[in-house]
């Protein structure tokens, strides 16, 4: 089995982060989300894996990513051209994969606990087609999935406005070479992209087997700042204590994880907080639930429930529920009341 990572898309909702970086590359307790679901296929024992990436910004995934060592893995990449949807980034990647069967996974996922025992499910099992699926409260944002009262898939439809179930569609799919006859069978969605949900659709009403995993634990599509920020607490409630930095003064409470080179003077740090390497924190209240980046520099405020990327500078500012991209700057007289903001990278506010 080979892994396909959809790595492309505009990430317009994730915007002004995205107008420098691409979203699967936006930090989740201080790791860029694609990180996630390589590490989950590498423990789910699959060595090759093909990234879509678009042109916009296939050029800098390449560059964090790299060729898989790291992982355990190697990594091939392939451009999607257009944005035409999830079914034709996975036609895409196709002659890459050659024959063997696929596991798809979507690039701004998260999913506790991984995949393994989706892949093990698969392999006893031997269907067509795996999908996961999720109860969710919202299911008209996204695919849903209908079971018969067998367990038997029988519908699906992406975002539906009345949906006929809560069955979300989880952004990780396992694939036989049947998919390919899938996606050729299809025509464009009324919004103009090949869905994924079409395909898996096709197979289902041509009697291939489409066989449902329920995911128990929790996922997340980190495609909106709420969501993302959500995903942040999500993945720190497991965080375990790593002191690394120094701290000088000040109290720890919780766990809290500080690399290296970080120096913290005068803090109070209510975990679950991560702090990045060489970072400089002074007189800083901060947490719960916040990840700083590397080599930022915070003084003289408080932050709780938000996530600072690398080399930024907050001076002086309360912020709650907050996306700072890289290194961008919030200095100035800041307001008494908290705020709430999201920051491009290189951005800059100076209150006066």
């Amino acid at each position: 089995m080979k892994g396909v990572i959809l790595s492309g898309g505009t990430g317009s909702r994730l915007r002004p982060i995205t107008f420098s970086m691409a979203k699967q590359l936006v930090p989740v307790a201080n790791k860029p989300i694609l990180y996630y679901g390589i590490e989950d296929m590498a423990a789910a024992g699959i060595t090759e894996a093909v990234i879509i990436i678009s042109p916009q910004t296939g050029a800098e995934v390449k560059k964090e990513v790299g060729n898989g060592d790291k992982f355990g893995m190697r990594l091939e990449y392939v451009v999607q051209d257009e944005p035409l949807g999830l079914a034709h980034a996975l036609k895409t990647a196709l002659p890459a994969v050659g024959g063997d069967d696929m596991l798809m996974y979507l690039g701004d996922n998260l999913i506790k606990g991984g995949v393994t025992d989706v892949v093990d499910d698969y392999r006893s099992h031997n269907p067509n087609c795996q999908i996961l699926v999720t109860p969710v409260d919202d299911p008209s944002s996204f695919g849903v999935a209908v079971l018969d009262e067998a367990g038997r898939v029988t519908t699906l439809i992406e975002k539906p406005q009345n949906p006929p179930s809560n069955l979300a569609l989880v952004g990780a799919y396992i694939f036989d070479q049947t998919i390919a006859q899938a996606i050729d069978a299809i025509q464009p969605s009324a919004r103009g992209e090949f869905e994924i949900t079409d395909a898996i659709q096709w197979l289902v009403t041509n009697n291939f087997e489409v066989r449902p995993s329920v995911v128990r634990n929790w996922w997340k599509d980190t495609g909106k700042k709420d969501d993302l920020i959500h995903a942040n607490q999500l993945v720190l409630s497991d965080l375990q204590e790593d002191i690394q930095g120094e701290v000088i003064g000040g109290e720890l409470r919780g766990a809290v994880s500080i690399e290296k080179g970080a120096l913290l003077v005068d803090c109070q740090v209510s975990g679950p907080v991560v702090i990045g390497a060489n970072a400089r924190l002074t007189r800083t209240i901060l947490g719960p639930y916040t990840a700083v980046g590397a080599d930022c520099t915070i003084s003289d405020g408080q932050i709780e429930n938000s996530i600072i990327m690398s080399g930024s500078e907050i001076h002086g500012w309360r912020l709650r529920d907050s996306l700072i991209g890289k290194r961008a700057r919030v200095t100035g007289a800041a307001p008494s009341a908290w705020v709430e903001m999201t920051l491009g990278e290189r951005s800059e506010v100076d209150a006066e």
